[in-house]
């Protein structure tokens, strides 16, 4: 049930992010392009893990790198008037790693807790 209900803002946070990567001129919300791509997948890492909690960790990392690729791939094209830029899938795909880095640390504390009490 509580996987059903993450689904929602997961998918939010997709088409949010699918808005500032593709329009053409979107708002900066941090100083810098890769501190936005970084903050995109910091946010969508644990959405997407409560809305899907059958995936593994591996996974989710690849859904979400590919994700990253795609966002990429479509920025290259000359009508949406943006730039594909590599450089930006690699700050995607270490925000990722470091999300669920996060995440893995954070279940193993609570488990380790859980055990203890």
């Amino acid at each position: 049930m509580a996987a059903k209900l993450a689904r929602l803002p997961f998918w939010c946070a997709v088409l949010v992010t699918l808005w500032f990567a593709w329009t053409p001129e979107p708002p900066a919300i941090l100083p810098s392009d890769k501190a936005e791509h970084g903050l995109a997948f910091v946010v969508l890492v644990p959405l997407l893990v409560l809305a899907y909690p059958r995936l593994g960790w591996i996974a989710v990392a690849a859904i979400l790198a590919a994700f990253g690729a795609l966002i990429e791939i479509v920025q290259g094209v000359p009508g949406i008037h943006r730039d594909a830029d590599i450089h930006d899938w690699i700050a995607d795909v270490i925000a990722i790693v470091v999300a669920l880095a996060a995440l893995r640390f954070a279940r193993w504390i609570a488990a380790r807790h859980r055990r203890r009490a």
